[in-house]
């Protein structure tokens, strides 16, 4: 199997433009970057999660589990899929 010459490339463009057409094309792109914004934006508050439970911090007061729900946005001024995040009542000590 060797590399893809400019040849290949341009038929398999060619392919995918009439598989899908014309103008389906910009709309997959763009579903694609929104899909690829959520990804970064998720994984962006996982690992910001993960660095502030980090320490060891004491048990919970009563006071921070009544805190109102958080919220995770998909995109930046994305109001329209964001969506309220239940946090995990663990009783357990870690």
């Amino acid at each position: 199997m060797g590399r893809l010459g400019p040849t290949e490339i341009i038929l398999i463009l060619v392919v995918i433009i009439l598989l899908f057409g014309a103008k389906k094309l910009p709309d997959m792109a763009r579903s694609l970057g929104k899909s690829a914004r959520i990804l970064k934006s998720e994984a962006k508050a996982m690992k910001s999660d993960d660095q502030q439970s980090a320490p060891a911090d004491p048990p919970a007061s009563a006071s921070q589990d009544q805190a109102a729900p958080r919220t995770i946005q998909a995109a930046p001024g994305d109001v329209t899929s964001s969506r309220p995040v239940t946090e995990p009542t663990d009783s357990t000590k870690r």
